[in-house]
């Protein structure tokens, strides 16, 4: 059980299943450039797409190539749905609850939403919005300020070590989705869940008034 009054969550992998278009993406890019596909394809998730392409290929135009991505990415939404238990659960949370927290950037991320079935968050923090993007703790930080509450009354919903790391750092609670990483990847998590239909909401007047419960 976790009391908290606010819940942040990343977007692709915990809200959306969205690894078929990114794994799309992420061919064609290496087409573009001659480079090897599968090792492309297997490139952390959860961080911003610019700190990847700098890791990766130095060489290039990094802004360039993240708008060349993002423009494919903007037109890639077949197959988007929503994870399961993502409905119910935002369904259960007042709009001031929650907030996302992603790395994509703040044209796609509604795109990616919508094409899922999801309601849109009044808070949205995009990884073009901050100057550090996950592992670092900006995005969420920035999302807890924005929603008026302090950081450790704040619970991360995360797929991503990247993003595990952030919510951490940021003195954030984190609960782990095991959508993407293998749970051993998922360190430093309250608690880890197959998808969001093993969490729950509830409500008790306190001053966290959110309580949490997990399953497996």
């Amino acid at each position: 059980m976790l009391r908290t009054s606010a819940i942040l969550f990343d977007m692709d992998g915990v809200l959306v299943d969205s690894r078929a278009a990114i794994d799309r993406v992420r061919r064609r890019w290496a087409l573009r450039h001659g480079l090897d596909a599968e090792a492309v394809v297997r490139l952390p998730h959860g961080q911003k797409t610019r700190d990847i392409i700098a890791a990766l290929a130095p060489h290039l135009d990094v802004m360039e190539e993240v708008r060349w991505l993002d423009a494919d990415e903007a037109k890639d939404l077949d197959g988007m749905t929503a994870i399961r238990g993502a409905v119910r659960l935002l369904g259960d949370l007042a709009p001031n609850e929650w907030a996302v927290v992603t790395s994509s950037g703040r044209d796609l991320a509604p795109r990616r939403l919508a094409a899922a079935g999801l309601p849109l968050p009044l808070t949205l923090v995009s990884g073009d919005m901050v100057v550090q993007g996950k592992p670092a703790p900006e995005g969420y930080l920035l999302a807890a300020k924005r929603l008026g509450r302090p950081p450790d009354a704040c619970v991360v919903v995360e797929d991503a070590p990247a993003g595990i790391e952030a919510g951490l750092a940021a003195g954030m609670r984190v609960i782990g989705v095991a959508t993407t990483y293998p749970r051993s990847r998922l360190i430093g998590c309250t608690a880890i869940v197959t998808d969001l239909s093993g969490i729950s909401v509830h409500r008790d007047g306190s001053v966290m008034p959110l309580v949490l419960h997990t399953r497996d």
